[in-house]
């Protein structure tokens, strides 16, 4: 682990005032105000919070085999869906694009580090104990919340103390978020270096500045809702609880008042890293600059109205349902000039096909069929009819699995040779990618059928007629969630490994200036930035 941060100085000589007291062993990891440190730190609990998201994800679709109840209790089965879905989201996605924030904003801007180095330390150990607790809550008695991760009431009144902890949890997480996000955003808009404006920034750190804003603006709309759930499980309250005057319908408009733009949370970095990849491998400048970043800005800006579409079958007026309809739809449009600017810079390129270039194809490629079933959701009657089924699981999984978690892996293989000094194995990272992109297809793509053909979605059992696409789905699980054991061994090898990655190890990517930056690529940007007196 000891590797993950390169001794070499690429000739700056430049050293922070406390370099001279370097902790090492435990004390580096947990003292550390590096944010290279910080940056590894968030990306191995980020893998751990994989694979324990993960192999809840494979008990549900091993119960899902065969219909009739093979050897999960309903309640049990409920539990691993919560959970699941809160470990995945809070504790995978997340902290891996806070670490590669971490790593990677100062770098691009030429800061020596972040702008709160201890605040930074601070909101990584904010993590550690809040997916402990949502660990813990399923060995409490009552097991853990059973309410899906949306934690709707009145379900989630009625449960045991598990439902405290996910919501002591909550909280937790969520004051690391903003954390992370006021240091974020302080860093590039205070650190950069000079000459870079905002508009030559790469595209990367825009999308996490943009992000931050979005993290700040809804954290704080989860906390007010879970605090209200926590009010009206002990202290006699009845925000959402129709016996004493409350609405539960209120808490899913406030719910997905956050819940959406945590979607797009969740997004809008990969798209930061693709746009940093695909030139690369395509050896030109990425297409569209400008027009990147007013779509990211879009996006962003939409998310904060389309929440009402999670709630097509609550029963709101039909303005409102029309409301959610346009504007949902209305999303597609940047996201559309994204697709249309990666392929254009795709086009005629002296393109070759490492494994970072294939994780983003296979982004762009499955993020797009996540895209138009969203718009197929998007429309009011036809959500009505397919709200609850798998069609919707197999929309959310091709946008977060195949969109985020896809471009996770393209940037770790992108930036692992500059994080490590080390290359990893080429052939091994092919492999990987082609078992998860036939193992997730086969997982995700016949829930659409599943879907259509009606079958609910949360319910450990399931109905004859959709035996054969379950068993099929699974299958596809089991060869996804196995083959993530290939990119572990990776990663490890690399690290462990002494093949020395050269300066650039991307062949040809370095003749070309394809990224915004003072310099030609990550590669090249200073270790520590000179002290500007």
């Amino acid at each position: 682990m000891s590797a993950a941060a390169p001794a070499h100085d690429h000739g700056h000589g430049h050293h922070d005032d406390h370099a001279h007291a370097h902790p090492t062993g435990l004390k580096r990891w947990l003292f550390t105000t590096n944010h290279k440190d910080i940056g590894t730190l968030y990306l191995w609990f980020s893998l751990a919070m994989f694979f324990m998201g993960g192999t809840m994800a494979l008990l549900i679709r091993a119960e899902l085999f065969k219909p009739g109840l093979q050897f999960l209790n309903p309640e049990f089965f409920n539990s691993l869906t919560t959970v699941h879905g809160l470990v995945m989201v809070f504790g995978a996605i997340m902290p891996a694009w806070v670490g590669f924030a971490n790593w990677l904003i100062p770098m691009q801007i030429g800061a020596a580090d972040m702008a709160f180095p201890r605040m930074n330390n601070w909101s990584f150990y904010l993590v550690v104990p809040a997916a402990i607790l949502l660990v813990a809550s399923f060995f409490v008695p009552g097991g853990a919340a059973a309410s899906g991760w949306t934690l709707y009431p009145p379900l989630i009144i009625q449960q045991g103390i598990a439902v405290d902890m996910t919501i002591l949890a909550v909280h937790i997480l969520g004051a690391s978020s903003i954390m992370g996000s006021i240091n974020i955003i302080t860093t590039i808009l205070n650190l950069r270096a000079p000459g870079m404006t905002l508009m030559k920034m790469p595209l990367f750190v825009w999308t996490w500045l943009i992000t931050a804003y979005l993290l700040i603006a809804v954290m704080p709309v989860l906390a007010g809702a879970v605090t209200m759930l926590l009010t009206d499980r002990h202290f006699g309250t009845s925000f959402f609880n129709a016996a004493g005057g409350g609405d539960p319908t209120m808490f899913m408009h406030i719910f997905w008042f956050f819940g959406h733009p945590e979607v797009y949370i969740m997004i809008l970095p990969a798209f930061g890293v693709v746009s940093a990849i695909i030139p690369a491998f395509a050896r030109k400048p990425l297409f569209g600059y400008a027009s990147m970043v007013y779509a990211t800005a879009s996006i962003a800006i939409l998310s904060f109205i389309v929440w009402g579409h999670h709630m097509f079958t609550v029963g709101m007026p039909a303005a409102g349902n029309l409301f959610f309809m346009y504007a949902t739809m209305l999303i597609a449009v940047p996201t559309g000039v994204k697709i249309f600017n990666w392929i254009a810079t795709m086009w005629k390129g002296s393109m070759t096909f490492e494994t970072p270039m294939l994780f983003s194809i296979g982004f762009l490629c499955l993020f797009t069929i996540g895209g138009f079933s969203g718009l197929v959701l998007a429309i009011t009657p036809v959500d009505i009819t397919l709200h609850n089924t798998y069609y919707v699981v197999a929309h959310f999984h091709y946008v977060l699995v195949s969109g985020a978690l896809f471009s996770i892996f393209a940037g770790v293989y992108f930036w692992l040779p500059k994080w490590t000094g080390n290359m990893y194995n080429e052939k091994l990272g092919k492999l990987h990618f082609w078992l998860s992109v036939i193992g997730f297809n086969l997982a995700f793509f016949p829930q659409h059928f599943l879907g259509l053909a009606g079958m609910p979605r949360r319910i450990p059992d399931y109905a004859l007629q959709f035996a054969e696409w379950n068993m099929w789905s699974s299958i596809g699980a089991f060869i996804f969630g196995f083959s993530q054991l290939l990119f572990l061994y990776n990663v490890i090898e690399c690290i462990r490994s002494n093949r020395k990655s050269e300066q650039m190890p991307w062949e040809g990517a370095d003749s070309l200036e394809w990224t915004h930056l003072p310099t030609p690529a990550p590669y090249h940007t200073f270790e520590t930035a000179p002290v500007i007196k």
